[in-house]
C-alpha cells in the first residue's frame, strides 16, 4: 500500500482559514495557528452580534418613535398604550360582529 501524505489536503485547510481572516491586522491574517483563533473569535463576535442588531435597532426605532409623537405631546408609552387600547377595541368588535 502506497504511503499517503497530508500536504495537499493540510494546505487547503490553511488557505481556507487564512481566507476568513483575509483582512485582518499582522499574524492574524499571516500565520496560520494565529488566524484560526482570530476566525474562531471573529465568528462569536459575528454571532453574539447578529442577536445584539435585533435589540439595538428596537431601541433605535422607540427613539424615532418617541421623537415623532412628542410632536403631539404624547410620550412613546402613553402612545404604546393608546394603540393597545385601540387593537383590543377593534378586536373585540369583530368578535361582536
Amino acid at each position: 500500500m502506497a504511503r499517503v501524505k497530508r500536504g495537499v489536503t493540510s494546505k487547503a485547510k490553511n488557505k481556507k482559514v487564512l481566507k476568513k481572516t483575509k483582512g485582518q491586522y499582522g499574524a492574524r491574517s499571516r500565520l496560520f495557528k494565529v488566524a484560526k483563533q482570530a476566525a474562531i473569535k471573529a465568528g462569536q463576535y459575528a454571532y453574539r452580534d447578529r442577536r445584539k442588531k435585533k435589540g439595538q435597532f428596537r431601541s433605535l426605532w422607540i427613539i424615532r418613535i418617541n421623537a415623532a409623537a412628542r410632536l403631539y405631546d404624547l410620550s412613546y408609552s402613553k402612545l404604546m398604550h393608546g394603540l393597545k387600547q385601540l387593537v383590543l377595541r377593534l378586536i373585540g368588535r369583530y368578535w361582536l360582529i
